[in-house]
């Protein structure tokens, strides 16, 4: 169970009680509180939010921009009639954590964008207030994903040096529960969906529940079971099955009992199938064409922590401008955000955290300038790679049920150019096709330097993702003509290699100031975004390949300070504040136009 993925949930066989909340928090910048005794309580707490990014909440420049050792606290009550196994799951906590329970060692994690689950059935006290301390680090290597570094400062203390382009948020972003199971709990299933002219075929396989018989229910948005399974692995017929289909979700509860009531999980699920052929992306059969957004999670005071309301306003905004689809730039997001796509029929494609493999602390502007930084030529690549294949793992097994999931990209902009690229990539690939039961594409965001005739790692790609600012990093303002030249004499270099996959655009776009307006206009008004984007729009429409567009970015992000960044990333469609920029109204008038099978003859 210490790796179940599965999301919490509350029934007659299992608990699941949220620790969110108000929580005590204190900074280490010395490194020492585990020999201080920390681990059986912090010493000078101050209070602190969870779930929720630390940074967002100081007025000094010390605790903002902290680098270093951290920890948390706080106290839960177990209840003696709580179930047999106690487990504590935390969405994430950014970006290594070691967990403890009335001071015992209970987990520890690398990663800052999936979940922990530390067993405390042992190390927790039914019927007493128990102590939960948490120590974390959010210090960046080239051997951690994200990928960077951190300098120190004559004070001695260190700020954090990214190779990527977006602010090293870090804490307990996403929320953490008391979760309680019977011993031999369910933990994992798997799903594969075939169509059958009007009915589905539902393949399914059950992990756990011990020797108990398992029993497997599809039950309808009515509450009416359709369909009935025996046994770990078996397929269920649903006849006249209702699809899962794009902006136009439908979802069956699929219930597994082990036991006679023994455990029982449940979760909402969508038949729906995936496929590349040639260069169209199909969603059960028919050709879809992607329009949407790179993402992040990212707001004001809340920083990179999760929370229901800024992702309602979300999708709601992406709805209003008629889109179907975002990534999850650059990092796999909380859960809930899978769960609303799920129910609002979102497309996404998942990324994980392989961002940074670049070193550059502003590789938005070396893509394209043809730099090379021997990233792969060190000694680190070889613990790199396993943080890499075990984040992949971590994150095929917690979304591979989400009908929402059509993609997994495993990097964006890394440098792809050299052998030591490809040698490594062929190995993250490899090893990521033997994990999902549906079989869905892979890829990856390529940036300028990953150009036609001196990438090698494309063909590693089941779609190829482009990530592209002619008219932005490349030839902008005066020279946007230029620009549309060169971007479209790379269009045709991909065009002569005959590769018969899908194009889609992840990224695209230019900072915009919403306060600027200029005629004629110039390089961060919102006029020219338009002229841009108008631009962009003509090169995507004149190659049957390229299968869709997401633009850079949703909304305004904050990123580490420089002469490039205006508090923050200004590249957004909608301000920080989740507000239209023109440029929104823009992609309303294109995509509410464009239908779904948009060049797909």
């Amino acid at each position: 169970m210490n790796s179940s993925p599965l999301y919490p949930v509350q029934n007659q066989a299992r608990a699941a009680v949220s620790l969110d909340g108000l929580w005590r928090f204190q900074f280490d910048p010395k490194g020492e509180g585990t020999a201080a005794g920390w681990p059986g309580g912090l010493p000078a707490p101050i209070s602190m939010p969870v779930p929720a990014s630390f940074s967002e909440f100081f007025t000094t420049h010390e605790e903002r921009d902290y680098v270093g050792d951290f920890w948390y606290e706080t106290e839960f009550f177990l209840p003696e009639n709580f179930p047999e196994k106690v487990y504590l799951r935390f969405g994430s906590v950014t970006h290594r954590a070691v967990i403890y329970c009335n001071g015992v060692e209970v987990a520890r994690h690398e990663g800052g964008f999936l979940p922990i689950l530390a067993d405390v059935t042992d190390a927790a006290n039914r019927g007493r207030r128990n102590k939960l301390v948490v120590q974390a680090n959010n210090e960046l290597s080239e051997s951690t994903l994200p990928c960077g570094t951190q300098k120190e400062m004559p004070d001695g203390r260190k700020i954090s040096k990214p190779y990527f382009d977006l602010f090293n948020y870090s804490g307990i972003q996403r929320s953490v529960w008391l979760v309680g199971t019977p011993k031999d709990a369910i933990t994992d299933y798997s799903l594969q969906y075939e169509l059958d002219g009007a009915d589905a075929l539902v393949r399914y396989t059950v992990e756990g529940g011990g020797d108990r018989p398992v029993q497997v229910f599809l039950v309808d948005a009515e509450g009416n079971t359709v369909a009935r399974g025996e046994g770990k692995a078996g397929t269920l017929r649903v006849e006249d099955a209702h699809l899962w289909q794009v902006r136009n979700a439908y979802l069956y509860r699929l219930v597994i009992e082990a036991g006679e009531g023994y455990d029982l999980y449940e979760e909402k699920v969508g038949i729906r199938t995936v496929k590349i052929d040639g260069h169209h992306i199909l969603i059960n059969g028919k050709p879809v064409y992607l329009k949407g957004y790179g993402k992040h999670e990212d707001a004001d005071i809340i920083g990179r922590g999760f929370s229901w309301a800024v992702a309602k306003r979300d999708f709601e905004c992406m709805k209003w401008t008629g889109a179907n689809c975002f990534r999850t730039s650059h990092y796999p997001y909380a859960e809930e955000w899978y769960q609303m796509a799920d129910e609002e029929g979102f497309l996404i494609i998942d990324e994980v955290p392989a961002v940074g493999m670049m070193r550059s602390t502003r590789n938005f502007a070396a893509a394209g300038t043809g730099q090379y930084t021997y990233f792969f030529e060190t000694p680190t690549v070889p613990q790199l790679l396993e943080n890499h294949k075990q984040q992949v793992s971590e994150m095929i097994a917690r979304d591979k049920n989400h009908p929402s999931v059509i993609a997994w990209s495993l990097f964006n902009e890394p440098e792809t150019t050299s052998e030591y690229a490809r040698r490594y990539f062929s190995k993250v690939f490899a090893f990521a096709r033997t994990l999902d039961p549906q079989n869905r594409p892979l890829t990856g965001a390529f940036e300028k330097n990953s150009a036609p005739d001196k990438c090698r790692c494309y063909d590693l790609c089941d779609m190829i993702c482009l990530n592209r600012y002619y008219g932005w990093y490349i030839s902008g303002g005066p020279e946007i003509d230029e620009a549309e030249q060169k971007f479209r004499a790379e269009m045709d270099k991909w065009a002569a290699k005959k590769l018969d996959v899908p194009f889609v655009f992840t990224e695209f776009g230019t900072d915009t100031l919403a306060t600027e307006h200029k005629l004629p206009s110039v390089m961060w008004s919102q006029e020219y975004q338009d002229e841009y984007l108008s631009m962009n729009f003509g090169v995507f429409d004149s190659y049957d390949f390229v299968q869709g567009e997401l633009v850079w970015n949703f909304a305004d992000f904050q990123t580490t300070e420089g002469i490039m960044r205006v508090n923050g990333n200004k590249k957004g469609v909608f301000t920080r504040q989740r507000q239209p920029k023109d440029a929104a109204f823009v992609f309303k008038h294109r995509w509410e136009a464009l239908p779904e099978q948009y060049k797909g003859n």
